[in-house]
């Protein structure tokens, strides 16, 4: 793989899991996947975002930094390159959204320590699919607390990370337009964005592609 670090992100549904996993197998690289599922304040936050999302962000923030800390802490690890669903810029994009303003200060704080401990990707992708498909994909997939996600929330969420692109010109950026490809289950869609990921030259800023 050209990349010894590569992240790819997304939307609540967007799909970045499976691809990572699918990339990951392909190239021989080590997966990386966010661990979410036994986060407790997970399911209370979306039954009532206003009490739990402070705890909620927390945890994550911590999770997520011993996780990269853990995983990718170690040198050697690159030798056959790494692949992650999730970059720690997640906890910041998501918590502007979620918490309060004097909550917000005082997570803005703690992330600026953590963030400068981690190493930065190679390549950063981001799966933009429409508000539509997004929630088509959550209700294909089950998740009970997932169900209750409104269009707005993930529409602002969308708006972070697009904030998060802009601010960061000295990041890799991927932005892929795959609201109408199927690389789940379409092998014929999947090689054209493994191709775009694994074989394209981008420059440092945000590039964006429509598929």
């Amino acid at each position: 793989m050209k990349y010894d670090y590569l992240v790819i992100e997304g939307n609540i549904g967007a799909g970045k899991t499976t691809l990572a996993v699918k990339l990951a197998q392909e190239t021989g690289s080590r997966l990386v996947l966010e661990q979410f599922s036994d986060n407790p304040f997970l399911a209370r936050f979306y039954d009532d975002p206003e009490r739990y999302a402070f705890q909620l962000e927390l945890s994550f923030l911590s999770e997520r930094y011993q996780q990269i800390k853990n995983e990718l802490g170690y040198p050697e690890l690159f030798k056959e390159g790494v692949i992650s669903d999730y970059y720690l810029a997640k906890s910041f994009i998501f918590s502007k959204h979620n918490l309060k303003t004097d909550e917000m200060k005082l997570f803005e704080k703690l992330f600026a320590i953590i963030q400068q401990q981690i190493r930065r990707p190679d390549l950063y992708v981001y799966l933009h699919v429409s508000v539509e498909k997004l929630l088509e994909n959550i209700r294909n997939r089950g998740r009970p607390y997932e169900q209750q996600i409104r269009p707005e929330y993930l529409q602002e969420v969308q708006a972070g990370y697009f904030g998060f692109f802009k601010s960061s010109p000295d990041l890799k950026i991927l932005v892929v337009d795959t609201t109408n490809l199927d690389f789940a289950n379409n092998e014929s869609d999947y090689q054209q964005i493994r191709k775009l990921i694994l074989e394209g030259e981008y420059r440092t800023g945000m590039n964006m592609l429509i598929l």
